[in-house]
Order: structure tokens, then C-alpha cells, then sequence
């Protein structure tokens, strides 16, 4: 070998290590960063004719497990779409409060079977049928304030869903411009290793909001399909489009067309969290919320305030009510209507008649709501049998509740026992997700940077960069004897 060669070759590993240095340091520094591949430096060797001429650099290889990130993908959906269902259900459940609380609608319902006892007791006592009226006040407000939150929750996931279809169609785009600066990048022979993290973290970020099956194209540019077969991205991102709504009511739909359903390029698309285009992400579990897990709470919860109208509304517990009058609990003042129990719930009041503040008598609630003149102070028939009516076990006609018979108070326990059971289910569920979320994490990042192996790479190269040093110096030195010897 010439000194030539020799030159020529320890050059060329000069420049191979010193460029496996910087892939080095970059793997180091980017250790934690979310999104980033390890890197790997390609060397071939290069001849000149029959001869070797050293080494060159033929690229950088970005490790990457496509499988394992897709499966992790699916994942991150499961887990956005329990989250949006235990979200809502926690709330609610909150809103309710819990069987055993004094606050709640089942504590509220004791409370008042307790004032109606405690008046029974002493119907002359102002102060203990003041404290049946704040009672039933109580109650009511609280059924309100329940029905209140669901209407506030629905509200939300209207405006969410607006947001998170925004931030997906921005995302799409920016993976189809990202395709593109790839494609470029690949083209002119640069190292495109940085937009593919970049593209990564956004395709991530995506599978969120809708899992994504990721296909490879011409020049590392790649197509977004999801797995219920829309296609999110192929050579350009699909328009997906969405109208959030100011106000909702209990009696909106997405069938009435009152409420915005989504498209995508034009096409009306099922929102099916388990099995429609867009299912298993945060998306499909928003329109859930707003769309079943909301209209079914309410259904029930106007199905308790129906319950407790209907207990009261009975000459059997009040003769004194004549025809087409309401009872303790009213319809916003007015005789239950069967055919209007929807949004019953928000609309639940006491009867004015009773309530001083109202210009009403409070000696009515022990005298009856129809009574004209104040009875005999002392009688306590109807406090007793509002108490039993309170109590008694019946079945409930509407809200999906099975066939038992059930007091009011244990209807609403029933009611909350139910929301419970199904948030229990959920975070059940949630808890798996998140757990196989983990796990396909973890492999990930087993297959991602290793610092002590980086670290021992680094001395390698110290190695190599010493050793092609060496040879050059050692040929500075014979040219600097030949000259010498001239």
C-alpha cells in the first residue's frame, strides 16, 4: 500500500468516526426525548479501481419497532376513550353524591322523611313543618343542581369535540407537510432522521384523539388510516368537519339534526365508540358522552323526579287535592304530565302553596295543599301519610329501572349504585388499557436509547479517531524524512 492510500484511508475514517461521534452524542442527548429513535451510523468501504480507498459514510439508520408503535397507538386510544367515559361518570356521580351522604339526593331523601316524622310528632310546630318545606326545597334544588351538571357536562363535550377535531385536522396537515419535507430530504440526499421524530410525535399525538394504522409510501412518506377504515391521510389529510352549538337541551340530537354529527370529505360518519369509523379514541368518547352515556343519566334522573312527583300527587295522600292539581312536588308549579317527563328533572319545584315566600301557607303541609282554612293544629293524618308515601316500595314506569319495587329513597341509591357500578367497569377496563399501554411502552423504549452502550460505543470510537491519527502522523513523519533526505 502507497503512503498515498495509507493517507487516504486514515482520512476517510477520520471523518467515518467523527461522524459516529455526533451520532453518538445525538443518541445521548436525546435520551429522554419523547419521540426519538436511536440512530446508527451506515459505514461501506470504497474502492479506487482494484484497490481500497477507506471508508465512507453511507447514512444514518433510525431503529425503529413499527409494530410494536402501532399496537401502542391502538393503546393510547383505549385509554383516551376510558377516560372520556370515566370523566363524565365520575362528575355525575359527584354531582349525585354518594348513597351515605347528607347532601345527596338519596341524604336529601332521607332528610325529609326525617322532617315529616319529626313534624308528625308536633304538627303544631311551626319550626318543624319550616323544616319539611326546606326539606322538600333541599331535595328539589339537589335533583336541579344534578340535572344542571348534565346539561353543563353535555354543553362541554360539544365544545371538546369542536376542539379536538380542530387540533386533528391541524395535526393531519402537519403529517402531510412533514411527508413532503421528507420526501424532499430523501430526494436531495440529506438525513431526513429528524422530521421522521418530528412526524412520529404528531402521529402519536393523533392516535389519541383516533387510533391510526400508519402504511409506508414512496420516500418514507406515509398514509393514516384508522382501523375502522376512514382514511385520514393518503396524498393529502381528509377535511373532517364539525359544528359545536352555543346552548343544549335535554330534547337535542344529532337524529333531529339540532346537534352536529362529523364528516369526513362530506361523508356523515358513525361515531360508534366501539365499532364506527372513528372508534376507540378521545373523540369517539367525547360524542359518547355527549351523545348516550348524558341522554341515558338523564332519562333515569327524570325517571326519580317523576318517582317523587307521583307519590304526593294522590288524593290517597292528600284528599284536600282537587282535580288536575299538584301535589308536594311539582312540574315547574304545575300537575305531572306523563308525556313530558323529559328534562322533568331540571324542572322539578315545590309546590308554591306551601312556601311562605311565595305567598303561600305553610300550615298546608299538614292540612292539605287544597285546604281552604287552617284545620285543627294538632292533626297529623297527612304528615303520617306523606311519610308512608315517602316510603313506600313501588315500581318506577319509566327510566329503563327494572321491575322492583323500590321506596324513594332506595331508587335513588339504586340510581347512584348503578352509575357506579359502571364507572367501576370502566376504570376496571382502564386500568388494563393503561396497563398494556405501559408495556408496549416499555418495549419501545428497551428498543430505544441505552446510555451505557452508548457510552461504550463513544470509547470505540476514541479508539478509531487514535488509531487513523496515528497512522497520519506516522506518515507526516516518513515524508518528513524522505524530504529531509533530499
Amino acid at each position: 500500500m502507497s503512503m498515498g492510500s495509507a493517507l487516504s484511508n486514515a482520512l476517510s475514517g477520520l471523518n467515518a468516526v467523527s461522524r459516529a461521534a455526533g451520532v453518538v452524542s445525538s443518541n445521548v442527548s436525546n435520551a429522554m426525548t419523547e419521540g426519538y429513535s436511536r440512530r446508527d451510523i451506515e459505514l461501506s468501504s470504497q474502492n479506487l479501481g482494484r484497490f481500497g480507498a477507506g471508508v465512507t459514510v453511507v447514512g444514518i439508520a433510525r431503529h425503529t419497532d413499527p409494530v410494536t408503535t402501532g399496537e401502542r397507538r391502538i393503546a393510547d386510544g383505549e385509554v383516551a376513550l376510558a377516560q372520556s367515559r370515566t370523566g363524565f361518570l365520575d362528575g355525575f356521580a359527584h354531582a349525585m353524591g354518594q348513597a351515605d351522604e347528607a347532601g345527596s339526593i338519596t341524604g336529601q331523601i332521607v332528610s325529609l322523611e326525617k322532617s315529616l316524622i319529626e313534624a308528625a310528632s308536633r304538627p303544631e310546630s311551626e319550626s318543624r313543618l319550616q323544616s319539611v318545606l326546606y326539606s322538600a326545597q333541599n331535595l328539589a334544588e339537589k335533583i336541579n343542581s344534578a340535572a344542571d351538571s348534565l346539561m353543563s357536562s353535555r354543553m362541554t363535550a360539544d365544545k371538546d369535540i369542536g376542539n379536538t377535531v380542530d387540533l386533528l385536522q391541524s395535526s393531519l396537515q402537519q403529517v402531510v407537510d412533514l411527508n413532503v419535507a421528507i420526501q424532499q430530504s430523501v430526494s436531495s440526499g440529506y438525513d431526513s432522521n429528524s422530521l421522521l421524530d418530528q412526524r412520529q410525535q404528531v402521529i402519536d399525538k393523533i392516535s389519541k384523539i383516533i387510533p391510526v394504522k400508519e402504511i409506508s409510501r414512496e420516500n418514507q412518506a406515509v398514509s393514516l388510516y384508522s382501523p375502522g377504515g376512514a382514511i385520514l391521510i393518503d396524498s393529502k389529510a381528509a377535511t373532517i368537519e364539525f359544528t359545536p352549538v352555543a346552548t343544549i337541551t335535554p330534547d337535542m340530537t344529532v337524529v333531529s339534526g339540532i346537534l352536529s354529527g362529523l364528516t369526513i370529505n362530506g361523508q356523515a360518519v358513525s361515531t360508534n365508540a366501539d365499532k364506527g369509523a372513528i372508534a376507540g379514541g378521545s373523540l369517539a368518547g367525547l360524542f359518547e358522552v355527549r351523545d348516550q352515556l348524558i341522554p341515558s343519566a338523564q332519562v333515569k334522573l327524570d325517571a326519580v323526579a317523576r318517582d317523587l312527583i307521583e307519590r304526593f300527587q294522590t288524593t290517597d295522600v292528600d284528599p284536600t287535592l282537587g282535580i288536575a292539581a299538584a301535589g308536594l312536588f311539582t312540574d315547574s308549579g304545575t300537575i305531572l304530565d306523563p308525556l313530558n317527563e323529559e328534562a322533568l328533572a331540571n324542572r322539578l319545584s315545590v309546590n308554591a302553596l306551601i312556601d311562605p315566600d311565595q305567598s303561600g301557607d305553610l300550615w298546608k303541609i299538614r292540612d292539605g295543599l287544597g285546604a281552604v282554612i287552617e284545620g285543627e293544629q294538632g292533626d297529623s293524618t297527612l304528615l303520617i301519610a306523606m311519610t308512608e308515601a315517602l316510603q313506600k316500595s313501588r315500581v318506577v314506569v319509566s327510566g329503563d329501572f327494572t321491575t322492583v319495587e323500590r321506596s324513594a329513597a332506595n331508587l335513588s341509591a339504586d340510581f347512584y349504585s348503578l352509575v357506579e357500578g359502571d364507572l367501576l367497569n370502566l376504570e376496571t377496563g382502564m386500568s388494563f388499557s393503561a396497563a398494556r399501554q405501559e408495556s408496549l411502552k416499555t418495549i419501545e423504549l428497551e428498543a430505544g436509547v441505552d446510555t451505557d452502550f452508548e457510552m461504550q460505543q463513544l470509547i470505540l470510537i476514541e479508539q478509531s479517531y487514535a488509531a487513523n491519527a496515528k497512522v497520519i502522523q506516522t506518515i507526516d513523519t516518513l515524508l518528513n524524512q524522505l524530504i529531509g533526505m533530499l
